[in-house]
């Protein structure tokens, strides 16, 4: 497999802005686990391999288990993922299918205020622009070093 695009094909402006929402997530104060396990549903979601290799090596890394990872497709029948991660995750799918129904967004003001959501938002966003650009570009998967990016 070889990649119609390599990131480092593109211009430092452009990877500056890529790169700045990642960077404002990590200083935002949302948890960093539970932004690799939403990272890991919308990818599974979105079918980018490249970045399912990257947030399961990060999510491991930051202590995640393998049994929640290869389970998260099914969540909803997984006795295993707390209430507010359950918020996150049908938030981020609605967000990833672009409609938010009232209920999936109320959910999430038991555990998050208006500006957390809006972070949380922006993070989903973020991965559903990776996911997109990696799968366009046909970024190869397998090679992702944990930290590489930080």
């Amino acid at each position: 497999m070889k990649a119609r695009i390599s990131f480092e094909d593109l211009s430092k402006e452009l990877m500056e802005v890529l790169m700045k929402p990642g960077y404002y997530i990590h200083q935002s104060g949302l948890d960093p686990k539970l932004i690799e396990l939403m990272n890991f549903r919308v990818s599974t979601i979105n079918g980018c391999a490249y970045c399912l290799d990257m947030h399961f090596k990060d999510a491991v890394a930051m202590g995640e288990s393998e049994q929640r990872l290869y389970s998260l497709a099914a969540w909803r029948e997984c006795p295993y993922y707390s209430d507010k991660e359950r918020a996150v995750l049908d938030y981020a799918e609605a967000v990833t299918a672009n409609h938010v129904e009232d209920a999936v967004f109320d959910a999430l003001t038991a555990f998050f205020s208006k500006k957390e959501i809006a972070d949380l938002t922006v993070a989903i966003t973020a991965i559903n622009t990776w996911n997109r650009l990696n799968r366009a570009f046909k970024t190869v998967p397998g090679g992702y070093k944990v930290g590489q990016y930080a």
